[in-house]
């Protein structure tokens, strides 16, 4: 299912170096549930380990399409931001609601560590994506 913000373009929206924009674009486009358009924020050879392993290429592209069209509802607040040059650090706490067998959302809190880049034409992209989940026991 993809749903998304009237008169938005989720494909014109750009990753920056100010990790609240960063975060809100994130946001924004994860909660739509198009996993293509989220797919989009990525560099070809990024690594995300958004769907419990790292994954890059062909396999990240269809692992995020694949948990996006579930319907999962993300929430994030940055923590930390560290940039040097063309490269950017940010450190969320998130909290992300998959849905269950049953329907109902089953909801994991952690700490996500994202790596953003500049690349050649100036945008910024996902480099790193690497979110881990607390361990409760």
């Amino acid at each position: 299912m993809t749903t998304s913000t009237p008169d938005v373009d989720l494909y014109s929206l750009e990753l920056t170096d100010d990790p609240e924009v960063q975060n809100e674009v994130f946001l924004k486009i994860f909660n739509s549930g198009d996993g293509a358009a989220f797919d989009n924020l990525y560099r070809d050879d990024a690594i995300s380990n958004l769907t419990g392993g790292p994954l890059t290429g062909e396999a990240r592209t269809k692992g995020i399409i694949e948990l996006l069209a579930k319907g999962p509802t993300l929430n994030s607040v940055v923590k930390h931001s560290y940039t040097a040059d063309d490269v950017t650090l940010i450190v969320v706490d998130f909290e992300l609601g998959l849905p269950g067998e049953d329907g109902e959302l089953v909801q994991i809190k952690g700490t996500c560590t994202d790596v953003i880049r500049r690349v050649e034409d100036g945008k910024w992209m996902m480099a790193v994506d690497r979110p881990v989940a607390d361990i409760t026991v």
